[in-house]
């Protein structure tokens, strides 16, 4: 399974890419499905599987090491970007896409492809209670102080996470969702959701950027390495320090180690915060992450 995953990322990320650089789709196509994913796909996945999931103490495990990683990425970016001398937008950049993985278009199906698919409501509470609140909170704080935009409140901030459709997922497949729903629900999520892994692809390979700016290439290699390496190791650490064992622990590490999170670079981008930096990060991110994923779920292992 993991390879033919693997397999179909990579096919859908190079003919995303190649529609991109042959501009064979409208220029909003990526916006689009983006926004499919987001309102039909991700639902259903979690629809589908957040009913299976026993609500136990050791979730709050799970939830607190993003935030955890948080204070981590806050701290140690903060020390690259005077050690580097970063400007404030490069180091706003850093911010967002160290904190920020691409926990659900990549990892829920990713998950589900290298440790299985009983892991998947565990990737569903790490990445819905830690990177979709981050963002929701600690991203907007940062394009508000570094973007120049009015600083957000905390009914902004509140509305933003009561619009996102896969927390109002999330709570009715907590709550009246059954665990084995009539067959044609069962059915229709389960064809949903199986598109997340494609559109969710094709959507980064129509917005992913790949020109290497050399002036930011410093950062660029000290902000993946922080992401990809030192931000799964201390996860990887933190986990038997919180109770979290077998498929929970090895997922909580896999989404730690996930690539930066797209809708963080294009935010970073919207904001004019070192758009080729952002672009970078995720692009290069993305591509790296094809290589230290399988590494981090095999070094997870019990």
């Amino acid at each position: 399974m993991a390879f033919d995953a693997f397999a179909l990322v990579l096919a859908m990320l190079a003919l995303g890419y190649l529609f991109q650089r042959l501009r064979a789709l409208p220029d909003n196509a990526a916006q689009v499905l983006n926004l499919v994913v987001l309102y039909v796909c991700l639902p259903a996945a979690v629809l589908r599987y957040a009913p299976r999931l026993h609500l136990e103490p050791a979730l709050l495990g799970v939830a607190a090491v993003p935030w955890l990683l948080l204070s981590a990425t806050v701290l140690l970016v903060g020390l690259l970007a005077r050690a580097l001398k970063l400007r404030r937008d490069k180091h706003a950049v850093l911010l967002l896409t160290v904190a920020l993985g691409n926990t659900s278009f990549l990892g829920y199906p990713l998950t589900r492809a290298l440790i299985g698919e009983h892991a998947l409501p565990y990737a569903v509470v790490y990445d819905q209670f830690g990177a979709f609140l981050i963002l929701s909170t600690f991203g907007l704080w940062v394009l508000a102080r570094y973007g120049g935009d009015a600083r957000p409140s905390a009914a902004d901030m509140l509305r933003r996470v009561l619009r996102f459709p896969p927390l109002w997922a999330l709570v009715v497949g907590f709550s009246i969702m059954p665990a084995e729903p009539p067959s044609w629900i069962a059915g229709g999520l389960q064809r949903l959701s199986d598109a997340l892994l494609p559109l969710a692809m094709l959507t980064i390979g129509l917005s992913v950027k790949l020109a290497l700016p050399r002036e930011e290439l410093k950062p660029l290699a000290a902000g993946l390495a922080l992401k990809l390496a030192l931000m799964p190791a201390l996860a990887w650490a933190l986990v038997p320090l919180l109770g979290l064992h077998g498929e929970m622990a090895r997922t909580t590490v896999l989404e730690s180690a996930m690539p930066p999170m797209v809708t963080a670079g294009a935010l970073a981008i919207a904001h004019g915060l070192a758009p080729r930096l952002a672009a970078a990060m995720v692009g290069y991110g993305l591509l790296l992450s094809l290589a230290t994923l399988p590494l981090w779920a095999r070094l997870a292992v019990g």
